[in-house]
This record gives structure tokens, C-alpha cells and sequence, in this order.
């Protein structure tokens, strides 16, 4: 059922509200600048939880009006909450929505009774893994590397946007048809918000990997999962400092998977995904 967000001020959020069972989870997608692509993943749990999905500003089927901020973003994912009801919730984030989700968590932690932290990329500054993610994206892109430098290295139509970006999410993937998975991502086809992801990742360049940030980790009470694909090909050590700043923490690896797991191993995932749901499905009474 999609729903129509109305935030704080103004803007227009799209939202759907995913049948299912269990503790109340609002997943966040990746970016910034995307939309929601995780529908995969709600069906994974169906019995383990109730999920809120949902287009973050400027994104996919939501209102393509800034500002653009992980400050305004995380506002608008508590414009979410308030919107279901929901007194707390655990949220789930993707890649930029890992990031996103770990940053609400860490201004709400009375909001969040837990946070699973899917392929993100910790809380380094990206000159810590950047190179090695840009070597790997080149070498996963195999024969369809000298097209996406030549659409990279110029402005490109509508069309050659999709054609673009199907082409780098393709790496993403390490089965068998790893470019009929991205266009499968990619349809339907919203449009990249590219004056949002260079905003949000430009002000993620001035907080992450700073002092204050590994000390608000430390200091976080709440459960967190991480699940990684060990075939991701942003170098999964950038998690590592995330890992071991956070005193409730459990990582799982998945070995087939890459930036998404539940892709090449979807029983790995959602065993992973449900028990922690159902661990932190007890606790506090939630509505919604």
C-alpha cells in the first residue's frame, strides 16, 4: 500500500507499508540519491518482521526538492516513524542507508531497539578504502569497462544515464548474470539524484572518520548486526573500526555475497536477519 509522507517542512515522502509479522523495521536504501530497491529483502522476512519502506528526499517516487543533508535526511526518517506510529522501531540499512540508519541511531538511541548494517562502509573516511573501491569496481566491470569510462567521462542523456549506471551496479553483483541482476535493480528506472549524492557524500566527508564520531559509537547501548558480502568490492575493512567501536555488535559474513548479500545468498541473509529481528522483537511495547 503506498502512503504519502508529509514532512515537517513540506516535502512529500513516498512510503509503503509492507505486510508481515514480527517487531517493526523501516529499512533505509542506499545512495544517496537512489531509491528503495529492497523489496527482496522484505520478502525474506516475511515472519520475522513488519516492514516500512520508504523513498528518501529527492529520491525515486518521493518529492525531488532539497535540502539535501544526512541532517535532513535523518529527519525525514523520523518523519517516517512518527507517520506508523511507531514509539520505536529497528531499522535497516543499505549501503549510503547503513550509514544513514547508524547516524539516526546514534541521535536517537531511545528511538531504535536495533539496527542491522548492511554493506555499509564504516565510519573511515573514504581515502582509507577509496582506491581499492575504485580498482575493484574497474576490474569487476570486466568487458564492459571501456563503455562505462566513456559514459563516466562526459555528461550523458536520460537513457545513457540508466546505461550507465547499470553497467557500474552490475560489479555490485558476483553470480552468474551479474548485469541482468543491475537491470533488474534499475527497473523501474527513477533517475540518480546527482545534486543529492554529492551533497550528502561532500558533508559525510567532514564527519566521518573523526574522533567524536568513534566515541558516539562507543558509547551506543543499543544491539547492532552488521552483515557483509565478502565479495563486496568496497573493501570490507572499512567496517572494521565500526565493529570494534561498538560494544553490542555482531558481524556476519556472507562468502558468496557481494555489496547485496541476500543476492547470491539469500538463506545466509535471512537466517542472519530474522534471528537478530526476533532476538530484538522482545523488550518495549511498540504501536503501529
Amino acid at each position: 500500500m503506498d502512503e504519502i509522507i508529509l514532512t515537517e517542512d513540506g516535502a512529500e515522502l513516498w512510503a509503503t507499508r509492507t505486510t508481515g509479522d514480527g517487531v517493526p523495521v523501516v529499512f533505509c536504501h542506499g545512495g544517496p540519491g537512489l531509491w528503495d530497491t529492497l523489496g527482496d529483502v522484505a520478502d525474506l522476512l516475511p515472519g520475522a518482521a513488519r516492514v516500512h519502506r520508504w523513498d528518501q528526499r529527492g529520491c525515486g517516487r518521493s518529492q525531488r526538492v532539497g535540502p539535501y543533508s544526512m541532517a535532513r535526511t535523518a529527519a525525514d526518517l523520523d518523519a517516517v516513524r512518527r507517520h506508523f506510529g511507531l514509539d520505536d522501531m529497528v531499522l535497516l540499512g543499505h549501503s549510503w542507508g547503513a550509514q544513514l540508519a547508524l547516524r539516526y541511531t546514534l541521535d536517537h538511541p531511545d528511538r531504535v531497539r536495533g539496527l542491522v548494517y548492511v554493506s555499509g562502509n564504516g565510519i573511515e573516511p573514504k581515502s582509507a578504502w577509496g582506491q581499492d573501491y575504485a580498482r575493484n569496481l574497474r576490474a569487476g566491470l570486466g568487458e564492459h569497462l571501456e563503455r562505462w569510462q566513456e559514459l563516466n567521462d562526459r555528461e550523458r542523456t536520460p537513457e545513457e544515464e540508466r546505461e550507465w549506471a547499470v553497467l557500474q551496479w552490475s560489479a555490485d553483483f558476483t553470480g552468474e548474470r551479474p548485469l541482468e541482476q543491475s537491470e533488474r535493480m534499475a527497473t523501474p528506472w527513477y533517475g540518480v539524484n546527482l545534486e543529492c549524492n554529492a551533497a550528502i557524500n561532500a558533508a559525510d566527508r567532514r564527519e566521518w572518520g573523526t574522533p567524536e564520531l568513534r566515541a558516539a559509537c562507543a558509547e551506543l547501548d543499543v544491539p547492532v548486526l552488521i552483515v557483509d558480502g565478502a565479495r563486496d568490492i568496497r573493501p570490507r575493512r572499512a567496517v572494521d573500526s565500526l565493529e570494534r567501536a561498538l560494544p553490542r555488535v555482531t558481524r556476519v559474513v556472507l562468502e558468496r555475497g557481494g555489496h547485496l548479500p541476500w543476492t547470491e545468498d539469500p538463506g545466509g541473509f535471512a537466517d542472519a536477519a530474522a534471528a537478530f529481528l526476533t532476538e530484538v522483537g522482545g523488550g518495549r511495547r511498540t504501536t503501529g
